[in-house]
């Protein structure tokens, strides 16, 4: 089983994210979570390094600059979810990827505690 790193530029971007109100409460993350199509264009225009900020996990041993690279997306390339916070808690703890799930539950109170001030 693959083993990962928080990756703390994520958790940068998406606590910057929700300070600027660009994360959305309500979606269904399944048909917003990024597909291949987008992930191949959004790193056509971005490169790898803001490709990687949207991603909670690195994975420990897989190439830099790879897909293999990067794990737990918790936004659309344009705005933090909820709901993809959600789904990487519950992924992570299934696994007992620890670490990241405790990043994502983190940042799940952080925004919620935002939206409630």
């Amino acid at each position: 089983m693959a083993s990962y790193t928080v990756n703390r530029k994520a958790v940068t971007r998406a606590r910057k994210l929700i300070d600027a109100g660009q994360y959305r409460v309500r979606s269904r993350w399944a048909d917003v979570q990024p597909r291949a199509d987008e992930q191949n264009a959004f790193l056509d225009a971005h490169g790898w390094a803001d490709y990687g900020s949207w991603h909670l996990g690195l994975t420990d041993g897989a190439p830099d600059e790879s897909k293999a690279r990067y794990a737990f997306v918790f936004g659309d390339f344009r705005r933090v979810h909820r709901m993809g916070l959600i789904a990487c808690y519950y992924r992570a703890a299934e696994w007992e990827h620890t670490d990241v799930m405790l990043a994502a539950h983190k940042l799940l109170l952080y925004l919620d505690k935002t939206r409630r001030s």
